[in-house]
């Protein structure tokens, strides 16, 4: 395997385990992609089925770790799934990635999905030895905003007419964290 390659992973925090996801995970996954409020801020597949969900857990999940591009894991909190959180666009010569999410709807305005930000964002930059963590969110995104707020990311700008969403073009605001944000208080996990 080569180095530029995350290991496949498990993390677990007070509440949470990120973990693989599974092919018994493909009806929830199903269920909170077609969900109007993830359908609204992310351009995934509309109709999102089942075979979908089984064919990216299945094929695209492994295939992702393996050329090195990222990592996708499930958020699991009390045996269900309260979201997906992937390092996307991973460039390992400048040590960088992009970090992403969504909850299913059960598990929104809780606190897991900062939980689960916090955890794979500080394993990327201490275990991983990355050097540069982004979130890219759509301006109108109040609740990923707060995720990113609450995490510890830092505000950088607007990067003008840079995602697609259902909608057509949008903004995107720019967060990042680095290794020097890890040594302040600003960056612990939730309820610590």
């Amino acid at each position: 395997m080569s180095e530029n390659v995350f290991p496949d992973v498990v993390l677990r925090t007070a509440r949470l385990t990120l973990r693989p996801p599974r092919e018994d995970d493909a009806d929830a996954i199903a269920a909170a992609v077609a969900d109007p409020e993830t359908q609204r801020w992310l351009p995934l597949p509309s109709p999102y089925g089942r075979e979908q969900a089984v064919t990216y857990v299945t094929g695209h999940v492994p295939a992702v770790r393996a050329n090195g591009s990222g990592l996708i894991r499930a958020i699991e909190s009390d045996g269900t799934l309260a979201g997906l959180i992937d390092l996307k666009k991973t460039d390992w010569r400048h040590r960088a990635t992009e970090i992403g999410y969504w909850a299913a709807p059960a598990a929104r305005a809780r606190g897991l999905i900062t939980e689960a930000v916090v955890a794979l964002s500080r394993w990327a930059l201490t275990e991983a030895a990355l050097e540069r963590v982004v979130l890219r969110i759509a301006p109108g995104n109040r609740a990923s905003t707060r995720v990113a707020e609450k995490a510890g990311f830092t505000y950088e700008g607007v990067a003008r007419n840079a995602g697609i969403v259902h909608a057509g073009r949008v903004d995107l605001a720019i967060y990042s964290l680095i290794p020097a944000d890890l040594l302040t208080d600003r960056t612990r996990a939730p309820g610590r």
